[in-house]
Order: structure tokens, then sequence, then C-alpha cells
């Protein structure tokens, strides 16, 4: 029998409120998914396709940690997302649909090396140093679609030491989430495994060692995070 050769890294899972765990194989992102986000980065919004960046799974880590501020950056920032678990395959799947193959929701934080983002993209070359770093993906527990009922007038905030910073509804996504599957999975065979964060509203922006950051969406368990 072939043998490792050094401990194969344990699975990746989230709890689910209820019980059980989810197992979570791939992380997508969606970028620039609310129009007052886009143009405080410096963009008009449209109704242009989406599209997507992606964390390995490997760099999740679940609410409630506290972790140290990351190498590379000197600008490091939060922004507070809704998570969508899929739950069912889904593959070319009509955005009439799309909300079945939804297993839950969870709020997430999205933490970003922006400085290192921003040379990336000044470069025109890919994200993945400001964007897929350990600690990177936080996640609250997942609640179950049936239990959230459908994503719109529920409200999504973060605070960072009690003061807000991010504050808007999940109906002014530009790309809602029957939208965001049906697309997404023309380009892949989703399925049950796979993590979608939805994008973040307005208000981004730095953290520092000693932050406290809590982010909420009405109907979720809260995602914390500090920064040690």
């Amino acid at each position: 029998m072939t043998q490792f050769l050094f401990p194969a890294p344990a699975p990746v899972t989230l709890p689910v409120e209820g019980g059980g765990l989810y197992p979570v194989a791939r992380i997508f992102c969606v970028g620039r998914n609310y129009a007052d986000h886009a143009r405080e980065m410096g963009h008009e919004p449209d109704r242009e396709a989406p599209f997507y960046f992606t964390k390995s799974a490997l760099h999740l880590a679940p609410s409630g940690q506290t972790l140290p501020y990351p190498p590379g950056t000197a600008d490091f920032h939060h922004e507070m997302e809704l998570a969508v678990a899929i739950g069912a395959p889904a593959f070319r799947i009509p955005a009439n649909q799309a909300m079945a193959t939804v297993f839950g929701y969870a709020c997430a934080l999205d933490m970003t090396r922006r400085d290192l983002q921003a040379a990336a993209k000044d470069k025109r070359r890919p994200w993945d140093t400001g964007k897929d770093f350990e600690g990177s993906a936080i996640l609250a527990p997942l609640t179950p679609a049936a239990r959230f009922g459908p994503p719109g007038t529920q409200a999504i905030t973060l605070s960072v030491n009690g003061q807000t910073r991010q504050q808007a509804h999940l109906a002014d996504m530009i790309w809602p989430v029957a939208d965001i599957i049906a697309h997404l999975s023309t380009l892949y065979h989703l399925g049950p495994g796979d993590l979608i964060l939805t994008g973040t509203p307005a208000g981004v922006g730095a953290v520092l060692p000693g932050d406290r950051i809590e982010g909420h969406i009405d109907g979720l368990a809260p995602v914390t995070l500090t920064i040690a």
C-alpha cells in the first residue's frame, strides 16, 4: 500500500447551525458586486458579466479566531460578505432553478492585502497574493437555506471596535445569488462543498493589530475576527 510522504491536510469543514459539518472543497469570490463598492474602488458599476477570483480552502479560518497581521502588507482590509454554500450539482443551470442547489448561507470576511492587490492590478497581474493567503477567508457557521429564507431585504453590516464601517442590504447586490450561481455554473461543474462569497458593500478599510471585527447579516450567525 502506498504511503503518504508526509501527513495529509485535515479536511476543511464548517459547522452547521443545528448540527453537522459541511466539507469545503473550493471557495469562489465575486468581485465588485455592490454598486457603491465598485465606485469606491474606482469603477463605474454596470451589468457586465460577473467576474471571480478564488481562495484556497486551506486558507479558511472559523469565526472567533485571533489571527496575526499577515506578512507582506501595510494595508490590510476587511470586506464583509454573504457566503453561499452549494449542496447539489449545478452545471449550466438556469437562474430560475439555481436556488434549489443552495445548502445554506453564512457571514464571511474576505480579508485582503490591499496594497498587494493594487500593485497586481497596476501591472495587470493576478490578485493571488492580495486575496489568497492564510486566514484570508473567515466564516461563521452555516445556516440551512430553509431556515434563512431567500436573500433580499436582510441587512449586511460590519463594525471595527464597535464602529460601523459597512452597511447595506443583500438586495443591493448587482448580481443576486441565483444569477451568480447560474453564471458560475457555465464555467465550473459546481457541487456540494463549493462556497461562493458574493461581494462586499462599500466601506472597506484598513485594520490594525488589536482591532476586533464583527460582521452581521440578519438571520445568520455573526462572524468575528481579532487581529493580533
